[in-house]
């Protein structure tokens, strides 16, 4: 069932290029400039290019944001430490930050993270909170210890600080790919998507920015077509191999830049990320966790929901997968055997 939330009157604070411009300086030697990768076995006339941020140095976009946000603090709040909530890649991304810049990081998380993103995200030095699967418990455990402890809360998606990070992905499209006719990323929570189009519409807005999500887990595209924020139910996207996109709602500053800067927002099913992993892996010899390979699913089984376009770039948001899932995807398994895999 589908839950309609208030929220869609109250205006997030809108990016614009000078906040990406300001986190680009920012983000120099500390975040990869990924390249442009080709599709192999392309089709005429309509040509494919990946942009791996699975080998940012956290294995994730999210380094971007946090990064971001955190070096933005002034001396005393990065004295107070930060806390974030996560299911594993901005939890990693957080640590990363706060360990380069000095700060101590605490983070919540799901117990049913996967045991490489946890493992990960304490071995950065991070102290690592493990609460239930719901989002909104990670919301609410992050809100209690920054009130205890004077902690500074490093939002996952919903905070323009963040957003404009991820949007430095936006301008490398465009200066790698000046004829780029569409974009395809990944939706959880929306920074990253929000970042993005917002970079991309404000310079070139002929370019098509197409977001891409799991069916269980589509609440971006129903909220995008009803005009109001839609919350999906915990255990409904707890289903989907995708966990980085488990996310129940869009952020309130996402919503907005969604609404006004991105065209489509299209849902793909379990076996067709799995089978868009495998073809990664084994054509392109490219790593990509569940939420990372939407973007292709898209490309390969959607394509009457896709814009018609000559040049296209598919975001591969990550690459921190389980080792067993992965071993699963590479040998043809089958979803409820992947999905087992992933939660071993």
């Amino acid at each position: 069932m589908l839950v309609l939330t208030a929220g869609a009157e109250e205006n997030g604070a809108m990016i614009g290029l000078n906040d990406i411009e300001v986190a680009r300086r920012r983000l120099r030697g500390v975040a990869l400039r990924t390249p442009l990768v080709p599709c192999p076995r392309g089709e005429e006339g309509r040509a494919l290019y990946f942009k791996p941020e699975s080998l940012q140095p956290t294995g994730a976009f999210k380094l971007r944001g946090a990064y971001n946000k955190i070096s933005s603090l002034s001396l005393e709040e990065r004295g107070r430490g930060v806390v974030a909530h996560s299911s594993g890649n901005h939890a990693q991304a957080v640590a990363y930050a706060a360990r380069a810049l000095g700060t101590r990081a605490v983070i919540v998380m799901p117990r049913g993270a996967p045991r490489v993103k946890l493992d990960a995200t304490a071995d950065l030095g991070a102290e690592v909170v493990l609460v239930g699967p719901d989002s909104a418990e990670r919301v609410r455990k992050a809100e209690e210890l920054a009130a205890e402890h004077g902690y500074v809360p490093v939002p996952p998606y919903d905070d323009e600080v963040l957003i404009a990070g991820q949007g430095t992905i936006g301008p490398e499209i465009l200066e790698d790919l000046p004829d780029v006719e569409s974009v395809l990323v990944p939706v959880s929570g929306g920074g990253l998507i929000s970042g993005i189009s917002a970079a991309i519409k404000l310079t070139r807005p002929e370019v098509r920015v197409i977001g891409v999500e799991p069916e269980l887990a589509a609440d971006a595209r129903a909220s995008l077509k009803s005009g109001r924020l839609v919350e999906f139910p915990a255990d409904q996207v707890a289903r989907t191999v995708a966990d980085g996109l488990r996310v129940q709602r869009l952020g309130k500053a996402p919503f907005e830049h969604v609404r006004a800067f991105v065209d489509d927002i299209v849902a793909v099913k379990e076996e067709e990320i799995l089978e868009a992993m495998r073809r990664l892996a084994l054509r392109v010899r490219l790593v990509a966790e569940p939420s990372g390979a939407v973007t292709f699913a898209a490309h390969l089984f959607h394509r009457e929901e896709l814009p018609s376009s000559r040049l296209t770039v598919a975001v591969i948001s990550g690459g921190n997968v389980e080792p067993g899932l992965l071993a699963e995807v590479l040998s043809g398994s089958n979803l409820e055997d992947a999905r087992e895999a992933a939660t071993r």
